[in-house]
C-alpha cells in the first residue's frame, strides 16, 4: 500500500533498483541509489533535531540533485520549499522568515547566493550541498553520501502530514505559500500516472523547474511506476534547438510543458533535423496555447496525442481535453472536463449554480485541492466554497476566480480571470478577450493587454504584442485590425510592439512587468 510520497521510491527500489529513475545530461541516478542517498539525507536532518511538519528549502538549479533533495527531505518527515533561486534576494528572505526555514539545501553553484542569504539570515541553522565555511554549519553532499545509516530510524509519516509549500505571487504583492499534504500530492501522482496510462518504459521529458508545479508529474508520477524522468538544465529549456536535439537524443516518450516552450520549438528547434517517433503525448499547460501555433505542431507531430491540461496550484491539475486532431479553426481549446475522484460546480456572483450554458467562477473538488495557505488562515476561508451536508461534515469547493462555462458537449470553457474583467468608461471588459483578438492576426505570435494608469484619474487600455519573423505591420495597423472585431470601447489605445516579453520564473507572461514598464514609459 502506498501511504505517502516516500513509498513511492520506496517501492520503485524494490522493483526496478537498477533503472534510471532521473536524468540530467550525462548524469544519472538508480532508484536504488536515489531511495539510499535521500535516507542519507534524511538522517542528516534528522540528528539536527528536525521534526515532522518543518520546512525545509531546496535551493538549486535545474539538475539531478533536486531528486535527493525532494525524496531527502520528505523522508525526514518535513516539507520541502523550493525556491528559485533567480528569485531578488529579499523576496527570497520574505519566504524564509515566512515559513521559520532552519536548513537549505543547495548545491555549489548556487554559493554566491547563498553566501548573501546567509548574511541576512540568522535564523538559519545549516546549510546542506557546500563544503565552504560560513557563519552557518555548512555539510558538503560528499558528507551526507558518507553517511552511515546503522542508527538511521525513518520518520512516520501520515498521508494528510504536510509535504510542501509553493510560493506565488499574492494579490497584495506579498508571496502566498500553498501547503500540500502527502495526500494530495499522492492523489496527483496517481491520476496523471493513469491519465497517460504511464508504465516503467516511459521516458518523462522535465521542463519546469521545481518550485512551478507542473515539475511535480516527473518527481511523483515517474517513481509511480518506475519511469525514468529527464531533467533539462535551464541552459537548455532556453535554447530551442538545443532543447529540441535532446528531447530527440533521450527518446522522451512524454512531454509537459508551458506552451512558450514548445512554441519555441516549433519556431526555433530546427525540429525537422531530428527523430521524435518516440513521443507519445504532448501535454500542455499554465496558459493559453495559441490555436494557429498548435495547429501547426500536431501537423508536425500527427503520432503523438495533444492534452490541454488545467489547474491552479491550489490543485495542480484537474481538467483535460484531447485533441483528436488539429483544430480546424481558431475558436479557443476546451479545458474539457474534470478528470477522475473530482468533481465541479460552476457559480454566479451570489454563489449559486449557473443554467446550462451561462458562464460563472469555477469551483472544484478533488482529491489533489490544498491544506490551505501557509499562515494566511483568513485568506485560506475566502479560497474556499463549502456546501454543508450535515453538521459538522462540509463538502469544500476551491474557488479558482475562473469565469467557464459548458459548452453543449459537456466541456468546460475558459473565458478568462474574473480578475481581469474590467470596468472602463462604463463598460466591462474582458482583457482575455481582446487577446483573443490579437492573436487571430498571423503576424501576432503573443499578445498582452493590460489597463494602465496615465495619471491619477486616467486609466487607459493598451496593448503590447510580439510579432511573426519578419512581419511587417505597424501599431495602427494592429489597431486597425482590432477595430474589424471589437466595438470601439475594447479596442487598445496604445499598441507597443516587442521583440519579447518579460516572464515570471514559471514562463508565463510577466504582465505586472509591463504594466511597470508602461506606466514609466522605459519599453
Amino acid at each position: 500500500m502506498l501511504y505517502n510520497i516516500t513509498n513511492l521510491i520506496e517501492q520503485s527500489a524494490v522493483r526496478y533498483p537498477e533503472k534510471d529513475a532521473f536524468k540530467c545530461l550525462d548524469d544519472s541516478i538508480s532508484y536504488k541509489a536515489l531511495d539510499s542517498k535521500a535516507d542519507q539525507l534524511a538522517s542528516y536532518l534528522l540528528d539536527k533535531g528536525l521534526i515532522r511538519g518543518d520546512r525545509v528549502a531546496i535551493f538549486m538549479n535545474r539538475c539531478l540533485d533536486t531528486a535527493v533533495a525532494f525524496y531527502g527531505i520528505l523522508k525526514s518527515g518535513g516539507a520541502f520549499v523550493a525556491i528559485d533561486p533567480f528569485l531578488p534576494l529579499e523576496r527570497i528572505l520574505i519566504i524564509l522568515n515566512d515559513c521559520g526555514i532552519e536548513h537549505i539545501v543547495t548545491t555549489p553553484a548556487q554559493t554566491r547566493k547563498i553566501k548573501l542569504i546567509t548574511q541576512k539570515a540568522p535564523f538559519l541553522k545549516s546549510i546542506v550541498g557546500l563544503s565552504e565555511n560560513l557563519d552557518v554549519k555548512t555539510v558538503s553532499w560528499e558528507a551526507i553520501f558518507s553517511r552511515t545509516l546503522d542508527d538511521y530510524s525513518p520518520a512516520r509519516i501520515l498521508e494528510h502530514d504536510l509535504a510542501s509549500i509553493l510560493y506565488t505571487s499574492g494579490s497584495t504583492g506579498m508571496p502566498k505559500g500553498i501547503m500540500h499534504s502527502h495526500h494530495s500530492l499522492l492523489s496527483l501522482a496517481k491520476l496523471e500516472a493513469d491519465l497517460h496510462n504511464l508504465d516503467n518504459s516511459d521516458i518523462i521529458g522535465n521542463f519546469a523547474p521545481l518550485h512551478f508545479d507542473q515539475s511535480l508529474f516527473g518527481y511523483l508520477s515517474g517513481p509511480l511506476v518506475g519511469a525514468t524522468t529527464v531533467i533539462f538544465p535551464d541552459s537548455y529549456v532556453k535554447l530551442p534547438a538545443s532543447l529540441s536535439a535532446l528531447v530527440a537524443k533521450e527518446n522522451i516518450t512524454i512531454w509537459f510543458s508551458v506552451p512558450l516552450i514548445l512554441i519555441q520549438v516549433l519556431l526555433h528547434g530546427h525540429i525537422e533535423k531530428h527523430d521524435f517517433s518516440a513521443l507519445r503525448w504532448i501535454r500542455f499547460g499554465g496558459e493559453v496555447f495559441p490555436v494557429k501555433q498548435l495547429r501547426q505542431l500536431m501537423l508536425k507531430w500527427p503520432h503523438a496525442k495533444f492534452i490541454n491540461s488545467y489547474g491552479p496550484s491550489e490543485l495542480a491539475r484537474c481538467t483535460y481535453y484531447i485533441l483528436e486532431k488539429p483544430p480546424e479553426t481558431d475558436d479557443p481549446i476546451p479545458l474539457g472536463t474534470v478528470w477522475n475522484n473530482t468533481e465541479f460546480k460552476i457559480l454566479d456572483t451570489d454563489d449559486q449554480p449557473v443554467n446550462n450554458g451561462e458562464p460563472g467562477e469555477l469551483v472544484i473538488r478533488t482529491a489533489t485541492m490544498m491544506i490551505g495557505y501557509w499562515n494566511r488562515k483568513e485568506l485560506t476561508e475566502k479560497s474556499f466554497f463549502k456546501i454543508e451536508m450535515a453538521p459538522g461534515y462540509d463538502h469544500i469547493y476551491y474557488r479558482t476566480g475562473d469565469l467557464v462555462y459548458e459548452n453543449e458537449q459537456k466541456e468546460l470553457m475558459f473565458l478568462g480571470r474574473i480578475d481581469r474583467q474590467v470596468k472602463l468608461r462604463g463598460y466591462r471588459i474582458e482583457l482575455d478577450d481582446i487577446e483573443a483578438i490579437l492573436l487571430k492576426n498571423e503576424l501576432i505570435t503573443e499578445a498582452a493587454v493590460i489597463v494602465v494608469k496615465k495619471d491619477l484619474e486616467i486609466r487607459e487600455l493598451e496593448a503590447v504584442v510580439c510579432l511573426a519573423d519578419g512581419a511587417k505591420i505597424n501599431a495602427d495597423d494592429v489597431i486597425d485590425f482590432c477595430k474589424l472585431f471589437l466595438p470601439s470601447y475594447m479596442v487598445p489605445q496604445n499598441i507597443t510592439i516587442m521583440h519579447k516579453f518579460p516572464r515570471t520564473g514559471t514562463g508565463k507572461i510577466d504582465r505586472n512587468k509591463i504594466i511597470e514598464l508602461l506606466e514609466t514609459q522605459t519599453l
